[in-house]
């Protein structure tokens, strides 16, 4: 394999070695700059491929564990090389290799007998946020033009749908960060709820350092004591599911110390009288009796943020994965807006999007109400304009489909759900919560198509399994956590057998389409990327101004950029909010408790997380040796004081069990968990068996973030435990 030539990108020019191909990590929403050097063939015919940190402004150079060995999943051993077929047998039949013809044609047929027979509702298609734009882009155009159907959504419904539809309420536009990373160390003070960048993105730590060495002051709001809180000034260590009534704890304080910045409530906002009250219902005294925070050291939290000359709150997962996580987070926001610490420089509120493509894989059609450039698909004026650029009629355009966990659990197309399935990017069988019943859904349907790189355990289950280039293997964008678009740059060629998405979605709109159907599905992805750039045209997310040759020369470019004059917009708000008027909502918000609290049963609330080692589903780094040596299986923290209640010892198997579900894990023993609270990490099988999909009424987020569960003793299992 060879590799072509390489192309400067977004990595402030070109790579220090001319022979080096400049990209970005296959990982997390920060897409750290990397440069590739490939050299001679390594084991089993694999490219032997050099990573190194580039000069890029999200990581300066540096690189976390996974990103240095993200170039041993390019290795044909440990991935898809051939299409592969189920054959009818006992069991379930087993999957055989064949080549691309037999595979497209047996997939094209199977979703086409599903849809002639009970309609096209019953053919669904589901994402991931780790895809291209341009994959996200034609996923939803072959969704919608191609099987006509409006079951379609992505696994970033479960990653970070509640802050995006609070701060769509709130300022009129939802980007991941209203401003680049560069401003976070300018801040006077940073509330970080929910969040552990220290073990899921450990380049961003040197953010929150620089921010400290500049004076400014970290509150880090988490059950435990993560080595994030470790670096903080100020550690709030709430119960989980109570981050709602924290945030409105601190408002009240705020609005008790005179904290509040009256002028800019008055000129840029709107709705502030509603939030009060909703806060001074929230006196220090009943959050401390909700979330077990002191009532001191909220007030040390308010005066922190309150008397700092400027501020941001970031969320993540923790605080948004729950049930009310679309309130949560507005909470949060009305910190920011009553504060005055929103639409002003080195201020604001801002989430911490998890996967590599969450910002732009949501914009441009995979979700189930949306259209490209991040418009609805209930406004007529959006369903015209993308039609026109599609060659349709905007009647034909479905009306929204169903969320990621009801699309999974056979909800939303009669009382079957869909019978039909065609996943690209996901695992959903360890990553979706309720698993147990995601997994038996799956296992009923009657076709299930399946492209990924690597034989996940959902891939397992497919009757047609299509193997796919990965990061280095192909060209595309994808758009950070700061909503800078950026280019990903093929370093080397595929195995022979293995095809792009694009190649996949172009084979199938060939069988599946009316005549000429595959046109508008190319295989370049630069090509593709120039439609997807039409369509959006004129929508919140508007990438019309943007293209490979301007991503290339520049650093990235921020969206909303309308047209190639345009500079880009890497801070939002500065001057209006992007609502009508202009101006912030607050959210007048009370907290309630979640949809699943301890009794006399399961006495102990379990929340999950994320390992440094190990990323996701685990679908990718559960293959890398280094990376499993680091973090071999799942375990549960227990506080010294319930071990000692249950007589457990260091390291000794345990059950923990849920009303969905129980997993045997080893015991790790550490007062850096409330006592009331144990955590699982989520990256191997078996663990969201316990979790509980009750959904926010807003978002549609699943509450994996909270559910009840009791700990056991258990029989010591092989291998020193795993989820069962």
């Amino acid at each position: 394999m060879t590799a072509p030539a390489a192309t400067p990108i977004a990595a402030g020019g070109p790579p220090s070695d001319p022979a080096a191909t400049a990209t970005h990590c296959p990982y997390c929403s920060l897409q750290c700059g990397m440069e590739l050097r490939v050299g001679a063939d390594g084991a089993a015919g694999a490219p032997a491929v050099a990573v190194e940190g580039a000069d890029f402004p999200v990581n300066r150079g540096a690189l976390c564990g996974k990103g240095q060995s993200a170039a041993e999943l390019l290795d044909p051993a440990v991935r898809l090389t051939v299409p592969l077929i189920r054959e009818p047998g006992a069991d379930g039949g087993r999957l055989r290799p064949a080549d691309w013809d037999e595979a497209l044609d047996h997939a094209a047929q199977g979703l086409r007998r599903i849809a002639e027979r009970y309609g096209p509702e019953a053919v669904g298609v589901f994402g991931g946020g780790g895809l291209t734009n341009e994959k996200a882009y034609l996923l939803g155009k072959f969704a919608r033009v191609v099987l006509r159907t409006p079951m379609i959504d992505y696994n970033g419904r479960f990653c970070m749908s509640s802050a995006a539809a609070a701060q769509r309420k709130a300022f009129g536009l939802d980007r991941g960060l209203p401003f680049p990373l560069a401003d976070i160390p300018r801040t006077g003070c940073l509330i970080l709820a929910g969040g552990n960048p220290a073990e899921t993105m450990p380049p961003f730590v040197r953010y929150l350092r620089e921010l400290r060495e500049n004076g400014g002051r970290l509150i880090v709001v988490d059950p435990r004591r993560t080595r994030t809180a470790e670096l903080a000034d100020l550690h709030l260590q709430p119960a989980p599911g109570t981050d709602l009534a924290l945030a409105l704890g601190l408002l009240h304080l705020l609005i008790a110390e005179r904290l509040l910045d009256e002028g800019f409530i008055a000129e840029r906002t709107t709705g502030f009288d509603g939030a009060r009250a909703a806060a001074m219902a929230h006196w220090p005294e009943r959050v401390e009796s909700i979330t077990g925070v002191p009532a001191r050291r909220l007030l040390d939290a308010a005066r922190m943020f309150g008397r700092a000359e400027s501020g941001m709150v970031l969320t993540a997962r923790g605080s948004e994965q729950h049930s009310k996580g679309t309130d949560t987070v507005g909470a949060w926001i009305d910190l920011c807006l009553a504060s005055g610490k929103a639409g002003r420089p080195y201020s604001g509120f801002g989430c911490l999007t998890g996967q590599g493509n969450g910002q732009g894989g949501r914009e441009h059609g995979q979700k189930s109400d949306q259209l490209p450039g991040y418009r609805s698909l209930t406004d007529p004026a959006a369903r015209a304009q993308v039609a026109a650029v599609w060659g349709i009629d905007p009647a034909e355009l479905p009306q929204p489909g169903v969320s990621a966990y009801r699309l999974l659990a056979g909800e939303g197309a009669g009382a079957e759900g869909v019978r039909g399935l065609l996943l690209a990017g996901s695992n959903p069988l360890v990553s979706a919560p309720n698993a147990g019943r995601v997994a038996r859904r799956l296992r009923k349907l009657d076709f299930l198509v399946v492209s990924d790189v690597v034989a996940s355990e959902t891939a397992l289950l497919a009757d047609v399994v299509l193997p796919v280039a990965q990061w280095a293997e192909e060209t595309g964008t994808m758009t950070n956590l700061e909503g800078r678009v950026i280019l990903r740059q093929a370093a080397v060629t595929p195995p022979p057998g293995v095809r792009s998405d694009l190649a996949v979605l172009r084979g199938l709109a060939e069988r599946l389409g009316r005549e000429g159907a595959a046109k508008g599905f190319p295989e370049d992805p630069e090509e593709a990327f120039a439609e997807l750039a039409r369509a959006s045209a004129g929508g919140p997310a508007d990438y019309s101004g943007i293209g490979y040759r301007r991503i290339r020369e520049e650093q990235g470019v921020f969206w909303p950029c309308p047209d190639p004059g345009h500079p880009g917009t890497p801070r939002l708000f500065l001057d209006r909010f992007a609502t009508e008027d202009g101006r912030a909502r607050f959210a007048a918000v009370d907290h309630r408790p979640a949809a699943e609290e301890p009794d006399a049963g399961y006495p102990l609330r379990l929340t999950t997380g994320r390992v440094l080692s190990q990323y996701q589903s685990g679908a990718q780094t559960r293959r890398v040796d280094a990376l499993n040596a680091a973090a071999p299986g799942p375990f549960v923290e227990l506080h010294p004081r319930l071990a000692a209640e249950l007589g457990v010892a260091e390291g000794e198997t345990v059950a923990v069990a849920s009303r969905r579900g129980r997993v045997t894990v080893p015991a790790r023993i550490t007062d850096a968990i409330r006592p009331d609270t144990v955590f699982l990490p989520f990256h191997w099988p078996g663990v969201n068996e316990l979790t509980n999909p009750a959904l926010d009424p807003v978002s549609e987020m699943p509450e994996f973030k909270i559910c009840a569960v009791r700990v056991e003793r258990a029989a010591a299992v092989p291998n020193g435990g795993g989820a069962a």
